[in-house]
């Protein structure tokens, strides 16, 4: 999981709900200083067991460009509402979701981390990149999960007595799924988060945010991680629409290299951030944040994209 380095909000943005025809999300919402929105709005989408607090070290320098830039947590997500229905966690109604929140909001670029960004692409393709200024990924994959951390999602599963299928059988009820998950946290991540020397006041947030996730949401969200299919083909297909991939050298979900070849496919602009892991975000936010600014604006004027830091291609 992404974990903050502070629950601070910097000045210019505010906690808000946005409402929209498929229900509320929970949201961070940035705006310039100025209180003038020059460039089109931006969506950020968190990855699994994420929200939008992962990406409140970049929020105030995305907005300082004159725009407006909105985090969100997804459907089951911490603060936002679960579906209520299994149904509503299949790839396709996430990314339903992601639609509605750009039309109601106005965002047309979107960016999806990790999780994030499997479901980012659904919306995209949803809408045959029409509604889109610019897509990209960052620290996600062409699809499914593989190698350690694939692994790792499988022993949680396990240890919360799901199997890898969608069905209703693979699945135990809300009360011992909700029980699993704070006994997880209790005896393996709040350890762990503490051994990394995690503040308190963050261990604590990161505690809380673990537990309210909806649990049938955590499972089938899981469970489409292990089993995405590779759609790159299809999103390549939309060589109008600007994609940027974006990814730290270090990456442990999925590797640098599939994510450079994810890009040469895409025909997208790539960056690859010196010492970052899996969430640029927080890592390396300075960088980051210049690099979607920098992208976002050579989208809309239609110029030539050019990245001013190291590790680009």
């Amino acid at each position: 999981m992404s974990t903050p380095t502070s629950l601070e909000l910097p000045d210019g943005v505010r906690r808000t709900t946005i409402r929209t025809a498929r229900g509320a999300f929970a949201a961070l919402e940035a705006a310039p200083a100025s209180g003038v929105c020059e460039r089109e709005a931006a969506l950020l989408v968190p990855g699994y067991t994420g929200s939008k607090e992962d990406f409140l070290a970049i929020l105030d320098l995305l907005a300082d460009d004159s725009r407006q830039v909105i985090a969100i947590d997804m459907r089951g997500q911490f603060e936002t509402a679960g579906a209520g229905d299994p149904r509503g966690y299949a790839a396709d109604a996430l990314g339903a979701d992601i639609l509605a929140v750009m039309h109601a909001t106005g965002a047309r670029h979107l960016v999806g981390h990790s999780y994030g960004g499997l479901i980012g692409r659904e919306a995209v393709l949803a809408a045959a990149g029409a509604e889109f200024a610019s897509f990209t990924l960052m620290s996600s994959g062409p699809g499914a999960l593989t190698g350690a951390r694939a692994k790792d999602l499988r022993a949680l599963l396990a240890a919360l007595g799901a199997g890898e299928g969608h069905g209703d059988e693979d699945r135990p009820d809300q009360a011992d799924l909700r029980a699993g998950i704070a006994e997880l946290w209790r005896s393996h991540l709040e350890p762990q988060a503490i051994a990394a020397g995690v503040p308190g006041h963050i261990v604590a947030f990161l505690g809380r945010r673990m537990r309210d996730n909806d649990p049938d949401g955590l499972v089938l969200m899981a469970a489409h991680m292990l089993a995405a299919p590779d759609r790159t083909a299809e999103l390549a297909r939309l060589d109008q629409l600007p994609m940027l991939v974006i990814y730290g050298e270090n990456d442990n979900s999925w590797s640098p290299a599939a994510q450079e070849n994810m890009a040469r496919r895409l025909g997208a602009r790539r960056l690859c951030i010196p010492a970052a892991v899996h969430s640029p975000a927080v890592e390396a936010p300075a960088t980051t944040a210049s690099a979607l600014t920098q992208f976002w604006d050579a989208a809309e004027a239609a110029q030539p994209y050019h990245v001013t830091v190291s590790g680009t291609a």
